[in-house]
């Protein structure tokens, strides 16, 4: 199957459109508890700055991802391999991956999330259109209900997130202190996971069928259309009204609307690139280069973001929160640049991106002609 030029800047987007979400969590003194609205009321410009990314583009890449497991599903059969065989394993190194990020990094890593979705939607995507819709709806029926009932809860009975513990760790604290308070504090740290599964098997199967429905097609432009408009033109107005409506809709504000917000930008984005001709320009190659090292610019980015931000870096949250919030898009901007920059630079002399690297090393290992020898192979 040929490359998709538009899912590669569609990862690019993705990827920096998450940090778009993830750097008020970074620049804001309080940490994480600013994501649970715990920090007190934003001012109206912050919060039209969060509305622009928050959960839009974790639905973008869900639903990417949904695309990339029916592009391995489609390699897997045209070869004659046993499904799901090796794409366990490589589920396997996605959370594994996903906890050291979690534990040394960042405490909203969504790799976990996705590897256990990629594990569930693995044994479904070659079933048939009836148990795939099924299955779609029943996800949905259990996301619906959950944001619903917290919903429900935040509303009348006064039920709030809880706070982490320590309102300096991420001023003061060092980086040993901030990796013992995710593994102190799973349960509050990981609780999104509830949300995104349900929600990543639904958005991994719709993905799925996008592709099959020929949505990165030139002749896709209706259904492309029809996105749009469900998107951008319905569901982005409802999700500005959220999030205005308080704390207590902040599940809606995330998992609901946003979700649907991504199909728009999906079916957007999809046909600005395929009308485009001739060389790409800088903005194009650089979202292409970030999307072609995906894995990487998400590790990276949000490491970044904890060095220049974090006590135990240059501690610029506190320093500037006086400037709060100007200052958190420019960094966003700052840290995209460079990546942007860096991705293009490091694709100049290697294939893949180095999280990338190490990932394939680790994947074909067990694979490689010795142990299939040994173990009679897939």
């Amino acid at each position: 199957m040929k490359r998709i030029e538009a899912l590669d800047v569609l990862r690019g987007v993705a990827i920096l459109g998450t940090l778009g979400t993830n750097i008020w969590i970074f620049t804001a003194p309080g940490g994480p508890a600013d994501l649970l609205g715990l920090g007190g009321q934003s001012g109206a410009v912050e919060t039209f700055l969060r509305f622009l990314t928050n959960g839009k583009f974790l639905g973008l890449l869900t639903l990417l991802f949904g695309v990339g497991l029916e592009i391995q599903y489609r390699s897997a059969v045209r070869k004659g391999m046993r499904w799901p065989g090796r794409y366990l394993w490589r589920a396997a190194l996605l959370l594994a991956e996903g906890v050291l990020h979690y534990v040394l990094i960042f405490e909203f890593d969504v790799l976990m999330g996705y590897a256990v979705t990629s594990m569930i939607v693995a044994y479904l995507i070659g079933r048939s259109d009836r148990v795939v819709r099924a299955w779609m709806i029943g996800a949905g029926a259990v996301h619906v209900a959950l944001v619903g009932l917290l919903t429900l809860a935040m509303l009348y009975g006064g039920a709030q997130p809880p706070e982490p513990a320590g309102s300096t760790l991420f001023t003061q604290g060092s980086w040993a202190d901030q990796v013992a308070s995710r593994l102190q504090n799973p349960g509050l740290y990981r609780a999104e996971l509830i949300f995104i599964i349900p929600m990543g098997i639904v958005l991994f199967l719709l993905g799925s069928r996008l592709l099959r429905a020929g949505v990165f097609e030139p002749e896709g432009e209706a259904l492309r259309r029809r996105l749009a408009i469900l998107g951008l033109g319905v569901a982005a107005p409802l999700n500005l009204l959220t999030s205005y409506a308080g704390p207590a809709w902040f599940a809606v504000d995330r998992y609901i609307l946003p979700p649907l917000v991504a199909l728009g930008l999906l079916g957007l984005i999809t046909s600005i690139v395929l009308r485009m001709r001739g060389p790409a320009g800088p903005i194009r190659r650089g979202l292409t280069d970030v999307g072609r090292t995906a894995l990487s610019c998400y590790v990276f980015q949000n490491l970044v973001a904890g060095a220049l931000c974090y006590g135990w870096g240059l501690g610029l949250a506190a320093r500037l929160d006086w400037l709060r919030p100007w200052w958190v898009p420019l960094l966003w901007a700052l840290i995209c640049v460079s990546f942007m920059i860096l991705a293009s630079l490091w694709l100049r002399r290697f294939s893949r991106g180095p999280v990338e690297l190490a990932w394939q090393w680790a994947y074909a290992a067990p694979f490689r002609k010795g142990v299939m020898s040994r173990t009679g192979g897939n």
